[in-house]
């Protein structure tokens, strides 16, 4: 009853579309998020646009636009301070420090009346039709994006020295790469809010490392449940009436607790980690007739060594 309720009128038809868009877009960039291990930056980003709703409101102006513009500086900023020290001190210390300005401005702000809750925890139920487009678009240009930059983000992500080697921008990229993430929050917000949008970049994502070993597959499974998490979120806010956002987060969150318990003994990873283990007692058992092990892993037929096994995700 509840999935036949998302098509019944023209709110909750818009609000489909909008959680399929970020669901899929978030998934997408989540990938990155998680084999960067950029979530402590994510969740961060979504406190240090708050200065930028709150210009935005006091001028009478986009919240959305005013989120973006701030976050763009925020980026430039952590980008810039990152190369001198410490990456998560610099995130924090200015993502804080951002924060902290936007409650300074919104107390300052004694006649403020505009309310921020929306902005905060996300109303699916109020998109409109020019929110959808911005949001479809946004998810294209961004998706394009990634699929282009795939193989130089990945490289970076596990071998930074290797891309810097390799003569890829590494910087470069990173800028790129964080204002995808920035652009990605500003767009989840009419879906899920600012607070509860890094939660529907990171759970889909976590949640499919726990079943691929390779970055196409995550990718594709990410999407998967970033998008289901939006369709399903959606028909439980419908049929308790409770707060979509919300509900479409726990969706996700409870996804990844489902996946935590069963994927340890029957995901893909683990299926492969107990073939290697299996492979690994039968040479050992026939050892003394068979050639030694070189230091490149197990024998091959010819006795040479093979390459080694890689227990971690594949491009």
């Amino acid at each position: 009853m509840a999935a036949l309720d998302l098509l019944s009128d023209s709110y909750t038809r818009r609000a489909l579309v909008e959680a399929v868009f970020v669901g899929a877009l978030c998934g997408a960039v989540g990938v990155h998020v998680v084999l960067r291990r950029l979530s402590f930056f994510a969740m961060a980003m979504t406190h240090a646009t708050f200065p930028g709703v709150v210009l935005a409101a006091i001028l009478g102006i986009n919240l959305y636009l005013g989120s973006g513009v701030f976050g763009f500086l925020v980026v430039l900023a952590v980008a810039a301070l990152s190369a001198r020290g410490d990456n998560t001190s610099v995130t924090g210390v200015v993502l804080s420090g951002s924060f902290a300005l936007g409650v300074l401005l919104l107390s300052a702000q004694s006649g403020f009346t505009r309310d921020l809750t929306a902005y905060l925890v996300g109303s699916i139920l109020t998109v409109q039709a020019d929110d959808l487009v911005t949001s479809g678009i946004v998810a294209a240009v961004v998706l394009v994006v990634l699929a282009l930059l795939s193989k130089e983000l990945v490289f970076g992500a596990f071998d930074r020295d290797a891309t810097v080697a390799a003569g890829y921008p590494a910087g470069r990229l990173d800028v790129v790469f964080l204002l995808l993430v920035e652009v990605t929050i500003v767009t989840s917000v009419p879906a899920v809010g600012t607070i509860l949008s890094v939660a529907l970049i990171v759970a889909p994502a976590a949640t499919a490392r726990l079943w691929c070993d390779s970055v196409r597959g995550m990718t594709v499974l990410s999407v998967v449940i970033g998008v289901a998490s939006g369709v399903i979120g959606l028909a439980i806010s419908q049929q308790w009436s409770v707060a979509a956002g919300g509900a479409i987060v726990l969706t996700a969150s409870g996804i990844f607790a489902l996946s935590a318990l069963l994927a340890p003994t029957i995901g893909t990873p683990s299926r492969r980690r107990q073939a290697r283990v299996e492979t690994r007692s039968t040479v050992g058992a026939v050892g003394e007739e068979g050639p030694l092990p070189g230091p490149g892993g197990a024998p091959t037929r010819g006795g040479t060594p093979g390459p080694v096994a890689s227990g971690g995700i594949s491009s």
